[in-house]
């Protein structure tokens, strides 16, 4: 069974996936009447489960209204010690390194991920455990907060499989891992 390890994020023209106060809400600054939603319901059937730090999964209960996600969510926190009742059976909390995680995971039957959230991208990227990478540039210069890269043990070489622009102001870049 082959293993896919995804991230799916957008970014500023800067590199930033939050601005400097942990806010989001630039992500929307430019409109989409149409709601497009650039390829992220194909990306979500493409996939077992996703993976996320604990401040992603907090921000996503912040959001209010149902849980948005259908397949079944892992959280990462050496903090947390439960979930919301209503989410039992949708979200699990695990914690090791990225390595056990995936292991765990994967002995579930659950093979296709989507790692979301700027430390858990970081951790795994460093191990070199992300194949693929979809990256939605946002035509905004944030100046500081928090960067989707952090350091490398080693260079991590990805080649471009596809490139799109969206609502001519978002560029998304589909990378594979070489």
């Amino acid at each position: 069974m082959e293993f896919k390890n995804s991230v799916f994020i957008a970014t500023s023209l800067d590199g930033f996936i939050a601005d400097k106060n942990g806010e989001i809400e630039w992500l929307t600054s430019i409109p989409n009447p149409d709601q497009n939603d650039m390829g992220y319901h194909a990306f979500m059937d493409s996939i077992d489960a996703l993976v996320m730090g604990r401040v992603t999964y907090e921000t996503v209960l912040g959001f209010g209204g149902e849980w948005p996600y259908s397949k079944p969510v892992f959280v990462l926190s050496n903090t947390l010690e439960s979930i919301p009742d209503y989410l039992n059976e949708k979200v699990f909390l695990i914690h090791g390194n990225p390595k056990e995680i995936l292991e765990t995971i994967h002995s579930k039957g659950l093979n296709r991920l989507y790692i979301d959230g700027g430390k858990t991208i970081q951790s795994f990227m460093k191990e070199g455990l992300i194949n693929e990478l979809i990256i939605t540039t946002i035509t905004i210069l944030l100046g500081s907060g928090f960067s989707l890269f952090g350091d490398l043990n080693i260079p991590i070489h990805f080649e471009l499989k596809s490139s799109k622009v969206y609502l001519n102001q978002y560029v998304q870049n589909h990378f594979v891992k070489s």
